[in-house]
């Protein structure tokens, strides 16, 4: 996989990666634009397209200038990598998510990084704290995988030790279902696995009318 923006790190430093999609209408969030868990217009492919934009800032503003971690941008997709449309600052090191589905991505980001820890999230996460990856990592001291159940049945993170052995989680998964962490856990029978606090993503009109405070307000760097 071609990583054009690889960059010099220290050896076994904590890897965290932030993914996102090229943050521009029509291309986000079109289950939340559709609002098809509400069966009516949901909030419109502006207001999704706004949410999504100001909830990438947020993330990368709170986690991304964290020196506990090193701290990647991955995009998706990979032609838009030097595109003007991702947040400035902070100044990340971006990589190309890669192709394929979620799990091959992902697998192929943990297979990229430099030896050490690493901890995968999204972009859509209003309630993302550098805390919850702070313990995230601790919890890697003593397991070989650990996930941030989401409130859907998914996972709003995932983390590998990565070491002595190559893990590979994602293979069959059912993506964006009630199973997605039980199947995942399934294909790491025999290792070690830790839970970390349950958070929510924005799927959905519901799910943004839930956390609408939270989704919606102007939050700087958030204390630990």
């Amino acid at each position: 996989m071609d990583r054009p923006c690889a960059a010099r790190h220290n050896s076994f430093a904590p890897r965290l990666v932030v993914m996102a999609k090229r943050p521009v209408a029509g291309a986000v969030k079109s289950r939340l634009a559709g609002g098809l868990a509400r069966g009516d217009s949901g909030i419109g492919t502006v207001g999704a397209t706004r949410f999504y934009r100001t909830a990438l800032r947020h993330t990368l503003v709170r986690l991304g200038t964290d020196p506990r971690w090193q701290t990647y941008l991955a995009v998706s997709p990979g032609s838009a990598l030097m595109e003007g449309c991702w947040p400035s600052w902070p100044i990340l090191m971006r990589v190309p998510q890669g192709s394929g589905d979620l799990g091959v991505r992902m697998q192929g980001l943990f297979d990229y990084l430099p030896p050490g820890p690493a901890i995968l999230v999204g972009s859509d996460i209003p309630g993302i704290r550098p805390a919850h990856i702070a313990v995230a990592f601790r919890r890697l001291g003593q397991a070989d995988a650990v996930f941030g159940p989401a409130t859907d049945g998914g996972y709003w993170l995932v983390g590998l030790k990565r070491a002595p052995r190559r893990l590979v989680p994602f293979k069959g998964v059912p993506w964006s279902s009630a199973q997605t962490l039980a199947a995942t856990c399934a294909n790491l029978k025999g290792y070690a696995v830790a839970l970390t606090s349950t958070l929510s993503d924005v799927d959905t009109a519901d799910d943004f009318y839930a956390q609408r405070d939270m989704a919606e307000r102007l939050i700087g760097p958030a204390a630990v």
